[in-house]
């Protein structure tokens, strides 16, 4: 098949490959566990109140996740005002969404990409059909093969282009959910220490 593609199909092969290995590293990159662990929150308003926010402990917690770096955020400015506090945490709200958005830009390109080099597949075919006749008459293998060229390539450029379009939109999707559900446990967060340090002492 590769043959009867002609060179323009490596293009399209390269292109493949790099759209799988993305799909593959997002997949591995946007686990949940490793994004929002589960009972995370907690954990850090436990030691929060204990008063274990220590520079040592809000790095372990900043490199743990995604989360806990916001987390780590809201621990370490609890005592600034509050326009501070919501100031640094969209600072590094902003930071984790670059940091989980990579990669997902380019397998949209990948999607507008793809088709246009199987049209440029198409276009070389076509150059193969229009060769292919002189004036004794055509080549009947020149021919066939570049409707071969121009049908291979148009296909496997709408191959290529249909998952990468749907796993741009699913990681997009999935992205969204993850920054939802950071923003909602940092405010939680926030919330907490803020009543424990307005609360009256006994």
């Amino acid at each position: 098949m590769i043959d009867e593609a002609g060179w323009p199909i490596w293009l399209l092969i390269v292109t493949s490959v790099l759209g799988l290995a993305l799909i593959i590293e997002r997949f591995l990159a946007l686990r949940r566990q490793r994004i929002v662990p589960q009972g995370l929150l907690d954990r850090v308003v436990d030691v929060a109140r204990r008063g274990g926010g220590g520079r040592e402990t809000l790095e372990r917690l900043a490199d743990s996740s995604p989360l806990g770096r916001i987390l780590a955020e809201v621990v370490a400015v609890r005592g600034e005002s509050s326009d501070y506090r919501t100031a640094a945490i969209e600072e590094a709200g902003r930071d984790v969404a670059q940091e989980l958005n990579r990669y997902i830009p380019a397998l949209s390109t990948i999607a507008v990409v793809a088709p246009l080099m199987g049209l440029f597949g198409t276009v070389v075919g076509m150059i193969e059909i229009f060769g292919s006749y002189t004036p004794a008459g055509g080549d009947p293998a020149q021919l066939a093969r570049g409707i071969s060229i121009a049908l291979y390539n148009t296909g496997f450029g709408i191959l290529i282009a249909i998952p990468a379009l749907i796993f741009h939109r699913y990681f997009r999707s999935r992205v969204e959910h993850y920054l939802h559900q950071m923003e909602r446990q940092a405010g939680i967060l926030n919330r907490v220490l803020a009543n424990d340090a307005d609360r009256p002492l006994p």
